[in-house]
């Protein structure tokens, strides 16, 4: 696989990861499935980076799986991958950005279908151009949601609008995507990563360590009980005490000016 297939730059603590196949809508081809998981848990490992961005080339988010390069291979007698691999890579990628600790920012320019719909579910906050389109369309191919898709979109959208969505295979434009909780912002396609970038500039300029363990924090109340909840948030708490961005943050409180945290 060309390294061209996903683009990854960094300035100044924030990520940008593109999905560069625009000819193909950036359809996911079995290596992009196996490069994307480790470029991600490398982005999680790397302290410079505080927040990170998803986005696509050209006019389009993701359209899920390239059909050319993974389904077909599973018509043809001897395809190349067991059926075993196949759930992993799928698997792996879901798991990558469900464990990431950085905030995930998706900026959805285009298209997002399928895999491309799981992926922006997977995103912590989801910017949407005015030209986003929202698919849960596996159906029309005989294949039930996937990489996440049956757990996120009933928990963001509803139990009753998610099914309606996964079975009625209809594709939803960037205004009904806003009505129904699916992003939380919709602006024009030319000012998409510029609002993507100052959300993340912001995220990038806070608490790195409070920042990635409020994220923890959410995660887990998802399927702690309250006792359980709690218990997380003391210990958080006391792992952020001994930052040396909290006391950063009480002298800036105390000084009466902007606080200036490090991430340590």
């Amino acid at each position: 696989m060309s390294d061209e297939e996903i683009l990854l730059e960094k300035d100044e603590g924030v990520a940008v990861v593109t999905l560069n196949r625009p000819e193909r809508f950036n359809s996911f081809t079995t290596n992009m499935y196996r490069r994307f998981p480790r470029m991600i848990d490398q982005l999680n490992r790397d302290d410079q980076v505080r927040a990170i961005v998803l986005t696509g080339a050209g006019k389009g988010f993701c359209a899920g799986s390239d059909v050319s390069d993974r389904l077909n291979k599973r018509l043809e007698e001897g395809g190349e991958e067991s059926r075993f691999e196949n759930l992993q890579q799928v698997g792996a990628m879901a798991l990558a950005l469900a464990d990431l600790d950085k905030p995930l920012i998706g900026a959805v320019n285009g298209a997002a279908v399928g895999a491309g719909l799981s992926l922006t579910l997977l995103c912590d906050m989801r910017l949407a151009s005015e030209k986003a389109r929202f698919g849960a369309v596996w159906l029309n191919v005989g294949l039930v949601p996937d990489v996440g898709a049956t757990y996120y979109l009933p928990r963001i959208v509803g139990r009753e609008k998610a099914m309606e969505l996964m079975l009625s295979r209809e594709v939803i434009d960037a205004q009904e995507a806003l009505k129904i909780g699916l992003v939380s912002r919709v602006v024009a396609p030319d000012q998409l990563m510029k609002e993507a970038m100052e959300l993340a500039a912001k995220i990038a300029s806070g608490p790195a360590v409070a920042i990635e363990l409020t994220k923890r924090s959410l995660q887990r109340s998802l399927t702690n009980d309250l006792k359980s909840q709690l218990d997380f948030e003391t210990y958080a708490q006391n792992i952020c005490r001994q930052t040396e961005d909290h006391r950063e943050g009480v002298r800036a409180f105390k000084e009466k000016r902007r606080p200036v945290f490090k991430g340590r």
